[in-house]
């Protein structure tokens, strides 16, 4: 593959993004790091590049504490260095995990718990592993049957690969780094801090799932769910543990005026990961009349995103998307929406028989 300006890819992200139906913690550490000659090896592992000499520190404590929360499991959304109601949820559900005051501000003894004596950076410089610059690549067309003819649904190029790798979106990777910037193998950008995840070996995964993980940067082992919590006045995710502790908290689309969200409690039955996708027009009131039934592969850019955790309420789950910068910005057709990284990482999470309590 060879390089793309950062900017020139933006255009065509934009015009190729269109909205799609939806239907059917552990603290993470960054990892120490290993040998030049095994990260290059690995299409996964970015190899973090010095800064430049005489480069001044960088101060973004807002683009710092994103970063920090990811890593707690206190999910911002999109990494963009903004303050925004997804960024105040978060700092709100970190101090309620820590029993700090509950203001949604970025005070300074919240500062001192999330980022501790020694805190990561905001950003960092890493090299493309040739590996993760492959591809392939696809040319997501809007209507589902059409969808339904490709061999997979994956990234539409490097750039938005790129972005879900760090937990962003493409327009935040363009605002990091120099005009003309250039992305492809071995070519060195600068990315919000998310630290690298190696390859997890899973027991019975045929569908590729311990790498999804690492190309979302997302740990395997999490702590794990007693029971989980969908506020739609918040439009948040909550999971507790068994004493009733809040560890983790995500932002959420649910529901619409065609497709509420179905209020009381529910069970999850399980979980799909890397999930085929059974479109069913006649479940979608906004549906063309001339769709017919069709069955579409995994991947990031399906409907569902790369997990599905069904519910015992027919036809709603909890799931992926294609569009995370639309997470909390629009509707759903009654199921929940979240970021892919924040999916997967709820997939490792919860299990079959965990309660669902969806409240207004």
């Amino acid at each position: 593959m060879r390089p793309y300006v950062l900017s020139a890819l933006i255009a065509l992200c934009a015009t190729a993004c269109n909205s799609q139906p939806s239907s059917p913690a552990s603290r993470e550490n960054p990892q120490p790091q290993q040998p030049q000659a095994a990260r290059q090896a690995e299409p996964y592992a970015f190899a973090i590049q010095p800064e430049p000499a005489g480069q001044p520190p960088r101060a973004e404590s807002v683009l710092q504490a994103q970063v920090a929360l990811d890593r707690a499991g206190f999910s911002p959304g999109v990494i963009d260095g903004k303050e925004g109601m997804s960024f105040t949820d978060a700092v709100r559900g970190f101090q309620q995990s820590r029993d700090l005051p509950e203001t949604g501000k970025y005070d300074e003894a919240t500062a001192r718990a999330l980022l501790g004596g020694n805190p990561q950076p905001a950003t960092w410089l890493v090299r493309i592993p040739d590996g993760f610059a492959k591809g392939p690549f696809f040319a997501i067309p809007k209507d589902l049957n059409e969808q339904a003819k490709l061999p997979a649904l994956g990234y539409r190029n490097l750039l938005e690969k790129l972005a879900e790798r760090f937990h962003t979106r493409p327009e935040a990777l363009v605002a990091l780094n120099p005009p003309n910037t250039k992305i492809g193998p071995g070519a060195v950008i600068r990315v919000p801090a998310i630290a690298n995840q190696p390859v997890a070996r899973i027991e019975g995964d045929d569908r590729g799932w311990g790498e999804t993980l690492a190309s979302l940067a997302v740990a395997a082992d999490q702590t794990q769910a007693d029971h989980i919590i969908v506020d739609k006045s918040e439009g948040l995710l909550k999971v507790y543990d068994e004493k009733d502790k809040l560890i983790a908290q995500f932002p959420a689309t649910m529901g619409s005026g065609h497709d509420p969200l179905p209020i009381g409690d529910w069970t999850i039955k399980g979980i799909s990961r890397n999930p085929d996708f059974h479109y069913n027009p006649a479940l979608f009131w906004d549906a063309d009349k001339s769709d017919g039934k069709a069955l579409l592969k995994p991947g990031p850019n399906g409907p569902v995103g790369v997990a599905w955790i069904d519910l015992s309420k027919p036809h709603y789950g909890i799931h992926g998307t294609p569009e995370p910068q639309n997470i909390g910005r629009t509707e759903s057709h009654g199921c929940i929406r979240l970021t892919n990284w924040d999916a997967a990482r709820l997939a490792q999470m919860v299990k079959t028989g965990v309660k669902a309590h969806f409240q207004p």
